[in-house]
């Protein structure tokens, strides 16, 4: 990889080289060049950044702010990104493949999140319980729970790694973010956003690497609680390790979300967004609405809606103008969303896609988007995680057997629902086992909401005030209170 770039970690408010000549290649998944050379934290250098931001927790500048300075230093870093926007989107574009009309739009709307965690900055108050006795004071503080250990996916690097900084930044928290090594260019442009607003030395820290890296920041005696989204396989592993350390933690994971379109819904926009919860970021998310239930009178005209607004979303080079859909972002997870595509064939009828790309696009890890009509809900493809432009649909006759089919996964983190009635919108919603349900939209996340799942979907919530009380410990404070003599 000569002549290019080795990425360097951010610690204690400098730039160094990982203490390993050890690097790993970062590829453009639209065209399989190589973009940079990550440098690979070992044990030192994780334990460098968690001592950093410990230090910067206890004794630096950071322990020593109210609310309201930490409000301003935030506002501070949300200009830098806003400022920003258009430089880490092209990286963002580059790292994951995500099209370029997204990624600086969505670098922009990082901005407006960050702004608003630090609103809650100046605002985390305790209470006053009422005491039966009145000789007794009762009432709590809010506190930072302390060194915060983020560890964020590939698929939407920026938005996930600011929707762990910003509420645990105005909590009063720091933290020392582990990006994948499959896309860590984006969130390094973070930090570069955060030093130049002069957040204090030690508060935001980043190292990159891989399983190890990540292994040594989790496990560090010294990290207080561990932000993860990912995997639920490994979610499950960093839960069960963190809660035997007695430290707090927060788990955003998988989904196999249901779409359900009822057969008075607007069936246009019922079309759109389906295509919009499986061809956004290329399927490439956890929200994706992989399986799409549609009662039986419009079954076979959803389908062809879906076929033919599927043909809007273009796909191509996310650096061009009107792409809509990128590649997926490796070759070894291209074959893995192929592996399902192979076997639409067996497990229902393909309608639409199912092969990989070639001609201009033939050096990139380009799938066509593909459906899957009258799927067997026994199928992988209706049981397990994609994360691919891939759907499954299947026909439902009752809104009771809609919700038990959408309920029936292990997951929990998402679900739509399409009807212009009031009733059956409602009454399905409440009934769905989802941590966000969607009512003739999709795919809206705002900051704050709260964003999280039910079973193997999660565990807590990221956005709104649950999100930074989930970075507070309180103290119960109780006093006697004698009359005066």
């Amino acid at each position: 990889m000569a002549g290019v770039v080795t990425t360097e970690l951010f610690i204690d408010g400098g730039w160094r080289s990982a203490s390993t000549a050890s690097t790993e290649p970062v590829i453009n998944p639209a065209n399989g060049e190589h973009l940079a050379a990550m440098g690979v934290a070992d044990d030192a250098d994780v334990d460098a950044a968690v001592r950093a931001a410990r230090a910067a927790l206890d004794d630096g500048p950071w322990s020593t702010l109210s609310g309201f300075d930490r409000r301003r230093l935030l506002i501070r870093f949300a200009g830098e990104v806003r400022a920003a926007a258009q430089t880490i989107g092209e990286i963002n574009t580059d790292d994951v493949g995500m099209p370029l009309l997204f990624t600086v739009g969505q670098a922009a709307y990082v901005a407006d999140y960050i702004e608003y965690f630090a609103g809650w900055a100046d605002k985390l108050a305790g209470e006053a319980p009422v005491m039966p006795q009145t000789s007794t004071l009762d009432y709590t503080i809010r506190h930072p729970v302390g060194v915060v250990a983020a560890v964020v996916p590939w698929n939407i690097p920026v938005f996930i790694s600011a929707a762990k900084l910003a509420p645990a930044l105005a909590a009063g928290c720091t933290v020392v973010l582990k990006p994948s090594e499959l896309a860590p260019l984006a969130p390094l442009e973070l930090a570069r956003c955060a030093e130049r607003a002069e957040l204090p030395a030690g508060v935001v820290n980043v190292v990159t690497g891989l399983a190890g890296t990540g292994r040594a920041l989790v496990t560090h005696p010294d990290v207080d609680m561990i932000t993860f989204t990912g995997g639920t396989d490994l979610g499950a592993r960093i839960g069960s390790e963190a809660a035997a350390a007695h430290k707090r933690f927060t788990l955003e994971l998988g989904g196999k979300s249901a779409n359900i379109v009822f057969a008075d819904a607007d069936l246009d926009a019922a079309a759109n967004g389906v295509c919009q919860g499986f061809l956004v970021n290329t399927g490439q998310q956890c929200t994706a609405g992989s399986r799409v239930l549609v009662q039986r009178p419009v079954y076979d005209a959803l389908i062809e809606k879906v076929v033919e607004y599927s043909a809007l979303y273009t796909l191509g080079n996310p650096r061009h103008d009107g792409t809509l859909v990128g590649p997926l972002i490796s070759e070894a997870h291209l074959e893995r969303v192929l592996g399902f595509v192979d076997e639409a064939a067996s497990a229902g009828r393909v309608v639409l896609g199912g092969e990989r790309l070639g001609g201009d696009l033939a050096d990139g890890y380009f799938v066509s988007p593909t459906v899957v009509a009258d799927a067997d809900l026994t199928s992988r493809l209706c049981t397990e995680e994609i994360f691919g432009p891939v759907i499954a649909v299947v026909p439902f006759d009752q809104p009771a057997d809609a919700v038990r089919i959408a309920n029936d996964t292990r997951f929990g983190l998402v679900a739509g629902v399409w009807s212009e009635n009031i009733h059956t919108a409602h009454w399905t919603a409440r009934r769905l086992e989802a941590g966000t349900v969607w009512i003739n939209t999709y795919l809206g996340v705002h900051p704050s909401s709260p964003f999280g799942g039910h079973g193997a979907s999660g565990v807590g919530r990221e956005g709104g005030l649950e999100s930074v009380r989930g970075f507070t410990e309180i103290t119960n404070v109780m006093a006697e209170i004698k009359r005066p003599r």
